[in-house]
């Protein structure tokens, strides 16, 4: 089993993604999930990372490098120099320089760094029972549900499914890609500018620390150009509404702490929250206002027996797919627990792969209304079902502390 990790061509695996099958005990399926990197790719990794941005902490969105003042000084005592950085010096992952720490993430912006092209060529990281949850819930893994094809989504994407798009980002491996949904935010209603991803999509876990040069692609290759259209395609093409960098991101500390390639360790916290800024300027418009849509993040959702159906929407990287479009798999989901002590994920059928990893899972409560309830974590290696995580208190507070970081701004 392997987990829809970022994708990357420089591979551990392009597509990896982390899976089980359900006869399996607890501890054996954790033996058996290997994490194969497809929500991430990486096969450009000789980009130069030059820019003509000058370092400075403004949010202008003007393609400036941004640093969050409070980590200013933390950034001086490690050493760090941002001009070297934004020249280059990101491609150095030695230990010593790959900052780790949950408030140590650093993403200065590097203008035009993420080219059509270098997108194109990106490839697939609390005990006890929630009250919600029906006795007996937890530790409970139900049979492997039966795999269900994903459906391509009907472009343009802006239209059928705006809330969607694409991460980037840089790893020792190279290059890679995950999928992102676009949240709303309680400080900022109507102008949010928070996008919802997976943990192992910003943060390599126990055995490394943040990724680097992360940004968001709302609507990536909107009009659903093929792979070889894409080929000529241009910046403005496949990123119609921007490239956001993230100017700060959080994820669970039990991902930090537990996260890893294989196993599935950490799954069952497997979630992020990016807070992103324009790298050109957008009128003052937030990311929101700039999609036209935001979803709302639903943290006591119900348990998986009283859930009908849940919606999976992301961009499969590894074969038979190309990361080139966007799909979406829907099924009733069923339990499955990695750990005992963690809480149950929910899982669908799904024949999605790596690159799809961090993409949104969409329910709709007895209002009519949809919300995000969870994102795409792990899969088996012969892609016939995804797993995501349960969000509960963890999550609310990794998605209340970006929040509240930017409710002044």
């Amino acid at each position: 089993m392997r987990s829809i990790r970022p994708s990357f061509t420089a591979r551990r695996g392009r597509g990896a993604r982390r899976g089980t099958s359900p006869a399996l005990a607890a501890v054996a399926l954790a033996s058996a999930l290997a994490l194969t990197a497809t929500a991430c790719g990486s096969s450009d990794t000789k980009a130069d990372g030059k820019s003509t941005a000058s370092a400075t902490s403004s949010d202008t969105g003007d393609g400036k490098i941004k640093i969050p003042d409070d980590i200013k000084d933390k950034l001086k005592e490690r050493g760090i120099d941002i001009d070297k950085w934004k020249d280059g010096a990101w491609k150095n992952w030695d230990k010593d320089d790959w900052l780790r720490e949950a408030d140590d993430y650093i993403n200065p912006i590097i203008q035009g760094l993420w080219s059509s092209g270098r997108m194109r060529d990106a490839n697939d990281p609390d005990t006890g029972v929630d009250t919600n949850d029906i006795s007996g819930d937890q530790g409970v893994t139900d049979p492997t549900p039966a795999a269900v094809d994903a459906k391509a989504v009907t472009p343009t994407y802006h239209a059928n499914a705006a809330t969607a798009g694409k991460v980037f980002f840089d790893s020792p491996e190279g290059t890679m890609v995950c999928s992102a949904t676009v949240v709303e935010d309680p400080a900022h209603p109507g102008k949010s500018n928070m996008v919802w991803t997976a943990g192992h999509c910003v943060h390599a876990g126990k055995k490394g620390g943040w990724y680097r040069n992360i940004a968001f692609v709302p609507s990536y290759n909107n009009a659903g150009r093929s792979a070889a259209q894409l080929e000529t395609a241009t910046r403005e093409q496949v990123a119609p509404y921007g490239v956001w960098w993230a100017d700060w991101a959080r994820t669970s500390q039990q991902w930090i702490d537990q996260g890893g390639e294989t196993g599935g360790q950490g799954s069952s916290y497997d979630y992020a929250v990016i807070h992103v800024t324009p790298e050109k300027g957008t009128g003052g418009k937030s990311l929101e206002e700039t999609v036209g849509s935001a979803l709302p993040v639903n943290f006591n959702a119900p348990a998986v027996p009283k859930v009908s159906s849940i919606t999976a929407t992301g961009y499969p990287e590894a074969k038979p797919y190309d990361g080139s479009t966007l799909y979406q798999c829907t099924d009733k989901p069923g339990r499955l627990s990695i750990n005992a002590s963690d809480p149950t994920m929910y899982r669908i059928g799904c024949t999605m792969t790596g690159g799809s990893s961090g993409g949104g899972w969409v329910e709709t409560g007895s209002d009519g209304k949809p919300s995000l309830v969870s994102n795409t974590s792990i899969g088996p290696v012969t892609s016939g079902w995804l797993a995501g995580p349960r969000l509960g208190d963890v999550a609310k507070g990794v998605y209340d502390s970006v929040s509240k970081k930017f409710a002044d701004q």
